[in-house]
């Protein structure tokens, strides 16, 4: 059995889930298609997969997030018997191609892409599917492909809110207004879609009872964290945070974890997305803010195995659409043990 996977996995959790599992994903809201579920994935029978053959490309595997996904990935493939080689082409549409024609020569059935940059693929994609290969896409609504696996930004943002706003409801009302930060990233259209989802989602929950006192732009960690302790000086009673990804949970809860002395009051929050061992183990220590996650479908394992599962009914062809939206799931303290025991 074939295994080009991660000779070396290096682990860089600041930068790990920049863009995460939307690395380079254009707008999706508009996009048709259909929102799985849990049940969806889980209706896949993985033993299609004994003896195909399936060759992977990926951007990069220089961070936490590809390197525990496509780790748990080879697993579930293992498992399945499958003839697998994942690689890796560092961010270049060039080395992607050349990886694509050589697994449409090594006659692969399957193909997937999480694509440097999706449309330098589709003539290479076109080409495969000629020669009746399944072809895959990670994150882009692309033309030349059977199956685009794709996120609703707007959506995974909305849910964010709504999280926060549940968490608001819980412990404000609107005479005792909850002080809200937002941590968004605006320069990028895909993390603009979820910081407007945020704010969607805080509205539709929580109307009445939070008024939003800060929007910041902070990507990585440090930079939420500066955002947050600058906000603190102005709003020192600024007790939940909303933001667009792992650094804004990550830099978030340690701005507040120093404003209180990790002496965190109950009705102070951090809801982000991206799902890192950071901010697990964050939602797991009662010193730090952090209280909700909104994962892509769980855990490492939890991501591998749908996606095998995506690749199973792709063979089997039981998939209509060409768009499946990626399948989302709270995490909570309630729920953090368990996700963590799946992570990478």
């Amino acid at each position: 059995m074939k295994k080009g996977l991660l000779a070396t996995l290096v682990s860089a959790a600041m930068i790990a889930t920049m863009f995460s599992g939307a690395a380079m994903a254009e707008s999706t809201g508009d996009t048709e298609g259909f929102q799985a579920t849990p049940e969806w994935y889980a209706e896949a029978d993985l033993s299609v997969l004994e003896g195909k053959k399936l060759g992977i490309t990926i951007q990069s595997l220089q961070n936490s997030y590809w390197a525990g996904v496509m780790t748990a990935l080879g697993e579930v493939l293992d498992e399945a018997g499958a003839d697998y080689n994942i690689v890796a082409c560092d961010d270049s549409s060039a080395t992607q191609i050349g990886q694509i024609e050589n697994f449409i020569s090594a006659g692969c059935d399957l193909i997937m892409a999480h694509p440097s940059d999706a449309a330098a693929l589709e003539d290479v994609f076109a080409d495969a599917r000629d020669k009746g290969i399944k072809v895959m896409c990670w994150d882009d609504p692309m033309e030349n492909t059977d199956v685009n696996w794709i996120l609703d930004n707007h959506y995974l943002g909305n849910q964010i809110g709504q999280l926060a706003g549940e968490f608001i409801n819980e412990h404000y009302d609107a005479d005792n207004k909850a002080e809200v930060i937002v941590i968004g990233y605006p320069q990028t259209k895909i993390l603009l879609e979820r910081e407007e989802g945020i704010m969607e989602g805080l509205e539709q929950v929580a109307d009445g009872n939070y008024e939003i006192v800060a929007n910041q732009a902070g990507i990585i960690a440090s930079d939420a964290q500066t955002a947050v302790e600058t906000t603190l000086q102005a709003h020192p009673d600024a007790k939940v945070v909303a933001g667009i990804g792992a650094g804004a949970m990550i830099g978030a809860d340690e701005a507040l974890n120093i404003a209180t002395g990790g002496e965190i009051p109950e009705d102070m929050g951090v809801f982000t997305t991206d799902v890192t061992k950071q901010q697990l183990e964050q939602l797991q220590d009662e010193t730090y803010p952090a209280k909700g996650i909104i994962g892509f479908e769980g855990s490492d394992e939890d991501t591998a195995r749908s996606c095998a599962s995506v690749y199973a009914k792709l063979i089997a062809d039981e998939i209509t659409d060409q768009n499946v939206f990626r399948a989302v799931v709270p995490i909570t303290p309630d729920t953090v043990d368990s996700i963590m025991e799946g992570m990478k």
